[in-house]
Order: structure tokens, then sequence, then C-alpha cells
């Protein structure tokens, strides 16, 4: 029997890597300064000369798009890391060992877990201060619960592996059955853990930067044109649908990913 084709992997993977791809782009080229305003040409709309058309400040909305994603998926990709790092560092040692520091870690995560994490991300930036560096910082904190209780089951349920206890009972260090034996048998599950983290992390960038205590202008930022874009909404819709339409295809794509990648296990 044909094995069922995983339509959400294969849609979720295109969609994001075309944009990744566009994103990419913008680090190393955009058609005009993200940051240059030209007064006399704002709220156009789009031309060839600015294909997504001009702000209200006339900079050109294609530059700060691919400059905005660019933030994000930065902002992303660091704060997935920070919480997968040191999340299977600490969920995988308590699900081995277990004992009272695993019950006292996983209640401390649940505590964490139980409240919103963009209302967490909003107190902790208030104690911090705003700015990218601080989003990444509080974002990374509130991503460490999530990706350690992925981690905590799966080294649980290794550990009484045929292969775990023969490694046990040839003297292999514990180190080495953490993350030689046991880790890599743990990516299926962490894939699509890191795939639904990166939407989730997107979407907390955006809402926060939306608030204004994202990334400062006048850096670009995907939720702060969004922001910016609400009082020209009849008069230069464009404005707000490009930014609108960039994080919706990020956000789709990394959702459509993370739930192929979990129907593939």
């Amino acid at each position: 029997m044909a094995r069922k084709r995983n339509y959400n992997l294969i849609l979720g993977g295109g969609i994001t890597a075309v944009v990744c791809a566009v994103i990419v782009l913008g680090f190393f080229w955009t058609p005009y300064d993200p940051d240059a305003q030209d007064l006399l040409c704002r709220t156009q709309g789009p031309t060839l000369a600015h294909l997504l058309g001009t702000d209200n400040l006339g900079r050109d909305i294609f530059s700060r798009v691919l400059v905005g994603a660019g933030n994000t998926l930065l902002i992303a990709a660091v704060t997935v890391a920070i919480g997968l790092v040191l999340g299977v560092l600490i969920g995988g040692i308590t699900g081995y060992f277990g004992g009272w520091p695993d019950t006292l870690l996983m209640r401390v995560g649940d505590t964490i877990a139980s409240f919103p994490s963009v209302l967490l991300a909003l107190v902790l930036i208030s104690i911090l201060g705003s700015g990218k560096t601080n989003v990444i910082l509080s974002l990374g904190i509130l991503f460490i619960p999530s990706f350690a209780r992925i981690a905590r089951s799966e080294f649980a349920r290794c550990r009484e592996m045929d292969y775990v206890k023969s490694a046990q009972l040839m003297g292999v260090s514990h180190g080495r059955i953490l993350f030689v034996h046991i880790q890599p048998n743990t990516m299926p599950v962490l894939l699509s853990a890191i795939a639904i983290g990166f939407n989730n992390a997107v979407l907390a960038e955006a809402s926060m930067s939306y608030l204004g205590i994202g990334v400062q202008p006048p850096e670009a930022s995907l939720g702060r044109m969004l922001s910016e874009s609400q009082g020209y909404l009849f008069t230069a819709p464009w404005y707000a649908i490009s930014a609108g339409l960039f994080i919706v295809l990020l956000i789709l794509g990394f959702g459509l990913l993370g739930e192929g990648l979990s129907r593939r296990r």
C-alpha cells in the first residue's frame, strides 16, 4: 500500500522555503534604503519603481518588509535556539535521572506554562527594557519549559529501551548515553517542536513590536509596520496588507511544517 502523501509537510515546506529565500535576499540586497524618507512620494500605490508602494514617510515598503521579516526571523531563530538548547539540556537530564530535581523543575515549568506567554514576555520586557536583545532574552526564557517537557518525556521513554540498558551494562558514561545514544533518537519529535516554536516566536515578536516594545525604530519590524499602517487602512491599504501578508505566510508556513513533521512520526 502506497504511503499517503503528507500535504501539510509539502505545502508548509514550500511556503517556508520561498519566504525564507526572500528574507535571505533581504540580508544582502534591498531595492532602496529601508530607512530613507521621501516626503514627496508618501503613500504611493504599488508601481514598478515601488513594488509594494510607499508608506506615510515615503519609505519603500518592499525594502522595509524584507528587512523587517529578516529581523523577525532572526529573533525567532535565536529565541528557539535558546529554548531548544537549554530545554533539551534540562529536560534530558531530569528525564533520564528522575528524582526530586525532575519533579521540581517540571513543576516550575508547568507554572510558567500556565500563564500566557505574551503576558509573561511583557512582564520581562517591562523589567529588562524594550529592544531586540531583550525581546530575544525574554522569549528565549519562556520557550525553555516547552522544550524541556518534550525532551523530558522522550528521554524518560528512551532510558527504558534495550540499547540504553545495554550501554549502561557496558559502563558507558551517562553523558555519552544522553547525548550520543538517546538525543539523536529524540530528533523526530524535536523537529516538529522546533517548527511550532518558530511559529509561536514569529507571532510573539510581531505582537510585541505591534505594541511598541519589540524592535525599536528606525529599525524595520513587521509588527510595528502593521501598527503604523492602522491610520492608513483606507488611504493606503497596501501598507497594512504587505506587512500582514508576510506575517501570515511566516506563521502559515511554519505551522503547516510543524503539523506535517508531527504526522510523519
